[in-house]
């Protein structure tokens, strides 16, 4: 099969993304059905404590598109997934900055208390470091163990790169969580990225480095305690994926993360969360499928056909397809 049929070329007048069921070279678009439900996330809110410079979800100081998540909000789909047996194995935890969430202790403590795996994403500064979270974590920590994973965005082993990504004086912030959280026992996984112009293998050998001499328990090996996630600048082109495609690529459906996951929002005035195929698409309405997780996999028109998700956004295929990124 010719890279034709995969990185579909645009017709005159035509656009990238726009047609749900075709690429504007007119081939039929890509699309993954949900195989089971693994994970949901939630968007905990997007306000965040700081700016990074290519943040996929735009969180800020001043970005509240996505409200702050209340425990009220995040029951009735844990409730959801019980009474319709979707066998959800995990609960992860995203904004912004979830520590910043006022509610978000108490969140993680209901969630846990189900009996799930909690996967919370943060970038480790102060928000996580004020004393009243570090003695809910603690709590935490000694009543559900290894069932509380905290992934720690370290966006590069060394201070350079990693605070051209997330600012000045970063750095030994986030070490100095990461610390904390190692000598009190926490399950650890750190998020890194893949921009630095490095194979994965001196990506992984340079974050070795600092694991080691920092004591973190953390295999740099493994890409699930260490996970590379590609760039989403936005710079690049981004080619169209095809039904077609899949094989020629290397590639399978079920590889996204939107065959395994989904994604809870509450929009800034909404009247209720709404789930979305992944974390990627915060914010275009079109992606929206439904205000409960059974409505969401019978979602059909537009960019959806009977729960599959069409593959019509640029992240689709820069982060998922492309850059093999995966949050869970």
């Amino acid at each position: 099969m010719t890279a034709d049929s995969i990185l579909a070329r645009v017709r005159p007048g035509r656009a990238k993304f726009a047609d749900p069921d075709t690429t504007a070279s007119g081939q039929p678009r890509a699309k993954v059905q949900l195989k089971k439900l693994n994970t949901v996330w939630f968007n905990t809110g997007t306000l965040c404590n700081i700016a990074c410079v290519n943040c996929y979800i735009e969180s800020s100081p001043s970005n509240d598109r996505l409200e702050y998540l209340t425990c009220g909000d995040v029951i009735p789909f844990l409730d959801e997934i019980a009474a319709s047996n979707l066998g959800t194995r995990e609960i992860g935890f995203t904004g912004g900055e979830p520590f910043m969430n006022p509610q978000v202790l108490e969140i993680l403590e209901e969630t846990l208390k189900r009996g799930f795996s909690v996967l919370v994403l943060t970038n480790g500064l102060q928000p996580m470091q004020r004393p009243k979270v570090k003695s809910g974590l603690l709590s935490l920590n000694k009543r559900f163990g290894s069932r509380l994973v905290v992934r720690v965005s370290l966006d590069h082993y060394t201070a350079e790169l990693h605070e051209a990504e997330r600012g000045a004086r970063t750095f030994a912030r986030t070490l100095a969580g990461l610390d904390w959280l190692a000598r009190n026992g926490f399950s650890l996984a750190i998020a890194g990225r893949t921009c630095w112009h490095e194979t994965e293998a001196e990506t992984r050998t340079g974050y070795a480095g600092l694991i080691a001499g920092r004591g973190w328990p953390i295999n740099p090996l493994d890409p699930k305690q260490l996970t590379l996630l590609p760039e989403m600048d936005g710079s690049h082109e981004i080619p169209e994926i095809t039904e077609e495609g899949w094989v020629s690529l290397g590639k399978s459906p079920e590889d996204l993360m939107c065959a395994s996951s989904r994604m809870i929002v509450k929009r800034r005035g909404a009247p209720a969360p709404v789930v979305l195929p992944c974390t990627l698409l915060p914010y275009d309405p079109q992606f929206e499928m439904g205000t409960t997780l059974t409505l969401a996999a019978d979602a059909d028109g537009g960019m959806f056909a009977n729960g599959a998700v069409k593959l019509c956004h640029p992240n689709c295929a820069k982060f998922c397809v492309h850059g093999g990124g995966t949050c869970s």
